[in-house]
Order: structure tokens, then sequence, then C-alpha cells
């Protein structure tokens, strides 16, 4: 199923309901701090499992005590898409959690 890219305005209006969440080119980030390395992996861990949920993979990058994400929708030209969003939005839901700021 082919997804919609989302307009400039639609993501900046989205964007304003994930504190944290960021533009970067043609992808939405967010960058997570987390209490030391063993918080951080299991934030990934968990990250993961919410996206084979969705189906739906965004690059994840693994530090001391950081985890940062990176998503678009590679079907849609590489374009943010719904999908991005929902996967952002699983994401910034289960990050309390993990006592991620």
């Amino acid at each position: 199923m082919a997804v919609a890219p989302l307009s400039r305005e639609e993501i900046e209006d989205r964007l304003g309901t994930l504190p944290g969440w960021s533009l970067d080119g043609d992808r939405l980030t967010r960058s997570y701090r987390l209490a030391s390395h063993l918080a951080a992996t299991a934030l990934v861990v968990h990250v993961a499992q919410v996206q084979e949920e969705l189906n739906h993979h965004s690059d994840l990058a693994l530090g001391y005590d950081t985890v940062t994400v990176s998503v678009h929708t590679h079907s849609a030209g590489g374009a943010v898409t719904e999908k991005d969003f929902e996967l952002a939005e699983r994401i910034a839901a289960l990050a309390p959690a993990h006592h991620a700021e």
C-alpha cells in the first residue's frame, strides 16, 4: 500500500505535538538521554518491538547513554509520512517508562 508524503506544513503542525522531535532534512529525528548504557539499550529493544508491530522501522543509533531515532518512509521516496508520525508518537509514549529525557 502506497503512503502519501506529508507536506512541510503538515509536518510542522504535527511536530508541535511531539516535544523534542524535529525535521532534519527528510527525516523525523529525536535523541534521548538515559541514565546508563543498559537503560539506553533497553529503550532500543523496546523501540525495536514497536517497529516490528508497526512493520515500520527507523534508524537507531545507540550511544553510551543516548539513543537517537531517525525515521522516514522508504516506500514514499524517503519522505515523511503518517507512518513516521505513528512510530514517533509510539516512541514518545514509551520513552518516559525508561526515564528517557
